[in-house]
């Protein structure tokens, strides 16, 4: 899911050798003065204020700091030399980035107590006001979202359920299924004792048919009808119209004290979803004919003006007697492989329950 910037803001390290607070981009710790360690974690600021500055929004764009491979002084991206002592950074290692921080914190931060003193004071400050201890202790934890694109939730516990009970009553139909599938035909020996057959012939008449589809997929000679908006697909990139939908933003770690704040977008792009008549041949009555014999015909058409012949469907049963006494059925739709079975002829039968699987002529 592609991601949308939304800016930058300066993140904040606590110093390991007295706790203070420091801002993210600040090289040595403002109480103390010792460095930023080279493993230092940039954490969120109470209060994420979009910088305005271009040029600092320029720096937090620029990537991950490397430190230098010699003495270790840390430099900025896109540095080909170190600013201490000289040496070649082509061998520096560069911060770890892209870890995702939290939810960003654009709204104002409740005031914080100072843990020494008691005295309030506004969570932006990194020392007391009053005592001058660090703050670091009072700044709020939060752990990273899971970004993704605002998108309507539904109710999931009921769905999950039927989704379970569908797919148990699939996998019992499909088991049933199986078992009927592999249960052995048997031999048994039959008599023709009838035979019958039926055919039959649809009835075309041109008519209205209509239709719902997309406006471009719309025949040419159609007539068109009424068309809404509806969602046609979802996209990772902008396009005309199409509606942009994104998650909660939240804030990125950049490796250089910054982090950058930024949405998972989704596009959802809408389209004509129109109503159509066409016309069509289709199928408004049907005549038929049937007999029990060996001589099945087709049933005589009397077509009016506008109408034709449609699909011819034949179908043939042959019904036969065991030597167990039982009754089976084959059924087919070739006329050639019907006339095999004269009445009173007798067969050798492989039959799946009261079917016949196929016949062999004794």
């Amino acid at each position: 899911m592609p991601q949308k910037t939304l800016g930058y803001v300066q993140l904040e390290w606590t110093c390991p050798s007295c706790g203070s607070r420091n801002p993210g981009p600040q090289k040595a710790c403002t109480n103390c003065g010792a460095p930023q360690p080279q493993d230092v974690e940039f954490e969120q600021a109470a209060e994420e204020t979009l910088i305005a500055d271009q040029a600092q929004a320029a720096r937090a764009a620029a990537g991950p700091d490397i430190h230098c491979p010699y003495c270790g002084t840390r430099n900025p991206a896109g540095a080909q030399r170190c600013k201490q002592c000289g040496g070649d950074l082509v061998g520096g290692q560069a911060r770890a980035s892209g870890q995702v921080l939290g939810a960003h914190r654009s709204g104002p931060a409740q005031p914080v107590a100072c843990p020494a003193c008691g005295a309030s004071n506004p969570a932006t400050v990194f020392n007391c006001g009053q005592c001058g201890a660090s703050l670091a202790e009072t700044r709020p934890s939060q752990p990273a979202p899971q970004p993704s694109a605002a998108a309507p939730q539904g109710k999931k516990p009921l769905l999950i359920g039927c989704g379970i009970v569908l797919v148990l009553a699939i996998c019992a139909f499909l088991g049933l299924a199986a078992l009927g599938a592999f249960t052995p035909a048997k031999d048994v020996a039959g008599r023709v004792r009838s035979v019958a057959w039926t055919r039959t012939i649809a009835i075309e008449q041109l008519a209205d048919a209509r239709y719902d589809g997309w406006r471009d997929e719309v025949p040419s000679g159609a007539r068109l009808g009424s068309c809404s908006k509806k969602l046609h697909h979802t996209q990772d990139s902008p396009a005309p119209g199409a509606e942009e939908v994104c998650g909660t933003p939240y804030t990125v770690d950049q490796g250089s004290g910054y982090g950058k704040v930024v949405q998972d977008c989704e596009y959802r792009v809408y389209e004509d979803w129109c109503n159509y008549t066409v016309r069509e041949w289709r199928a408004f009555d049907e005549v038929k004919a049937t007999g029990a014999n060996l001589n099945p015909e087709w049933p005589s058409v009397r077509l009016s003006t506008g109408q034709r012949e449609g699909e011819r469907e034949e179908d043939y049963q042959v019904v036969f007697l065991g030597n167990d006494d039982k009754q089976y059925t084959y059924q087919t739709n070739n006329a050639a492989d019907f006339a095999r079975f004269v009445v009173g002829s007798n067969w050798e039968l492989k039959v799946k329950g009261s079917s016949v699987v196929s016949a062999q002529k004794q």
